[in-house]
């Protein structure tokens, strides 16, 4: 079985939200000469899509469905030598797997380490006007996690943990992303000082992303558990992150920080270091489709829950619809997890009306 053609579809849909008018999704399709195809999310941005058309495309066409760790080798001793097509070749290739599954009959989890379990924990994120009324929506339906996004300095930031704890209950497992806040050293530790009595899962990038020295003497105060990592510009500094102890949760963004490869690179060395792992899909106000969770599920549930924890689920304010209508059956959630199919391949079916439905709209 030959690949015949390896086609990078953008997304968008616009919105009245005057903060986000607009929402892009990236929707890879490689077909096979026996009528097969093969699916993947990438990152929805104009240059990805100039690379997947003109390196990875031709790269791939042509050649035999086989090993996918054989054919990224193949493509970063070629034309995909450099790091930034190396890292939307790594969300090209979950298609590879995809294919690589249907062909063999066997879902992706066989082919990334093999599932030790069916179903992987999610998290609720999102970003509407009234975090307190998400969250009691996101307990409502069913799930027993959710992280808020914070806004204003250390008081603001606390009082807002502080509501959303008291409106969900005790039932609901919080986490806090403090993304964008831009915290000094003081006002993060002010910040974890405040709320190192309300058990949060985790308080996420309360300092900025690249200063790992600064979120180990954080950590090292003990008030409240660290998350971080979905803004690691490369593997070397999530290796920095990791070895440096700087955070107890390592979060990444499967398809925008370096795919299967990556993510299988660093999990026995997270582990090796006594941390855990969290999957992001949410970078500041835009998220991931619902193809990037099964994609990140099917690698998730290689690993036990006591590594591999969470799978960050967006919420109506960010699953807008191109991202939630990619798939023709929506995702099986059952008590606040995800059940990963055991079809081949992905395991689901993708929607591609939503290429003609969602044309992708510039700027």
């Amino acid at each position: 079985m030959k690949i015949t053609s390896v086609e990078a579809y953008l997304l968008s849909c616009l919105s009245s939200d005057k903060t986000i008018p607009k929402r892009d999704a990236m929707l890879v399709r490689i077909g096979t000469d026996a009528g097969i195809f093969g699916y993947a999310p990438a990152p929805a941005t104009q240059r990805a899509k100039q690379i997947i058309d003109l390196l990875i495309a031709p790269f791939l066409t042509g050649h035999a469905v086989g090993d996918p760790d054989a054919l990224r080798i193949l493509f970063q001793q070629g034309p995909g030598n450099d790091a930034e097509a190396g890292s939307v070749y790594n969300a090209v290739e979950i298609a590879l797997y995809d294919l690589a599954g249907k062909a063999r009959d066997v879902p992706v989890s066989e082919l990334v380490g093999g599932r030790v379990r069916d179903r992987i924990r999610l998290y609720a994120s999102g970003t509407g006007p009234s975090a307190e009324t998400e969250a009691i929506r996101a307990r409502e339906l069913g799930f027993n996690a959710y992280k808020l996004h914070l806004a204003g300095g250390p008081e603001a930031a606390a009082a807002a943990i502080r509501n959303v704890g008291d409106a969900a209950g005790p039932d609901l497992d919080l986490m806090a992303t403090a993304i964008g806040c831009g915290y000094s050293d003081d006002a993060a530790a002010s910040l974890a000082r405040e709320i190192s009595n309300q058990h949060l899962r985790w308080l996420e990038d309360p300092l900025p992303s690249g200063d790992h020295e600064a979120y180990t003497r954080l950590r090292e105060l003990g008030l409240v558990p660290l998350a971080g990592g979905s803004h690691e510009p490369n593997e070397l500094r999530f290796l920095d992150l990791i070895e440096t102890a700087a955070v107890d949760y390592v979060q990444m963004d499967l398809v925008r920080q370096g795919g299967y490869a990556t993510a299988r690179r660093l999990f026995p060395d997270i582990a090796r270091a006594g941390l855990r792992f969290a999957f992001s899909t949410v970078q500041l106000k835009a998220a991931g489709t619902a193809l990037d969770l099964i994609a990140a599920a099917h690698l998730g549930v290689c690993w036990p829950e006591s590594m591999v924890r969470w799978l960050e689920y967006p919420l109506d304010s960010l699953f807008f619809p191109p991202a939630s209508e990619m798939l023709k059956q929506p995702l099986a959630v059952e008590r606040g997890q995800l059940v990963v199919p055991r079809g081949p391949g992905l395991g689901v079916e993708v929607d591609e009306s939503v290429i003609w439905r969602y044309p992708w709209v510039e700027g």
